[in-house]
């Protein structure tokens, strides 16, 4: 099948493109995290206690002397049993369509390429994105957009509708859990095509059954993060 438009342009500039976190190959070590039932480390009383959470997450960086944990994409996740906002319905939510980079409070988090502020909100439900900013780009006349979800709330404060952000600006950062959905700190970095009617949020996870249609209106965020290479 050949790739979508979306697809096609990002793998064309996808040399061009800024690190969204900084990131040093050779260097920096990077964790494949595991968040599927496979996990057996990971137990629901770790998961669902947002503090055990968030020093499990740091002893695997610690302990591995990670500078950042990756992984989620297509992912199918055990974790958001967590939450009621993934359970609700006849088929709870468990399919991952971004990917996650879990790192330290604050870690700065910056443009990839120019762009525009589509809309920015507080999605504070419990287990949600908590500060959550989307931009909205465009290469050789391809529109898409892109993500971040668990940032800093002064983050999106700054930021309004119609708003331009250039290459390489420090946008935004990690945000502590109170302010992030109640996650250990963590960027959650999605590419979506279209965003229908959706306004400071959209879905990062989704019905299992609806995988298909998701996967596609959502490429795998490496496209631009360019990460998964150097994972050890």
């Amino acid at each position: 099948m050949q790739p979508s438009p979306t697809i096609q342009v990002l793998s064309r500039y996808s040399q061009n493109f800024h690190p969204v976190v900084a990131f040093t190959p050779g260097k920096d070590r990077l964790l494949q995290m595991d968040f599927t039932e496979g996990n057996k480390l990971l137990t629901a009383a770790i998961f669902e206690d947002d503090r055990r959470f968030t020093d499990y997450i740091q002893g695997q960086l610690q302990d591995t002397g990670s500078r950042y944990g990756i992984g989620g994409y297509g992912e199918h996740r055990t974790i958001y049993s967590r939450s009621a906002h993934y359970n609700s319905g006849d088929e709870p939510r468990r399919l991952h369509l971004g990917t996650d980079i879990w790192g330290p409070v604050g870690t700065p988090v910056y443009a990839f390429m120019g762009g525009m502020v589509h809309s920015t909100a507080f999605n504070d439900a419990y287990g949600d994105y908590g500060a959550t900013l989307i931009l909205t780009h465009q290469l050789d006349a391809i529109r898409f957009h892109t993500l971040y979800g668990h940032i800093s709330l002064p983050d999106i404060e700054k930021f309004s509708a119609g708003q331009y952000v250039i290459r390489g600006q420090e946008m935004a950062h990690f945000g502590p859990p109170e302010e992030n959905g109640h996650w250990p700190p963590h960027l959650h970095f999605q590419i979506i095509i279209e965003m229908g009617i959706k306004d400071g949020d959209y879905p990062g996870v989704c019905k299992y059954s609806e995988r298909e249609k998701y996967l596609e209106n959502c490429p795998d965020p490496d496209l631009i993060l360019r990460m998964n290479q150097y994972i050890s």
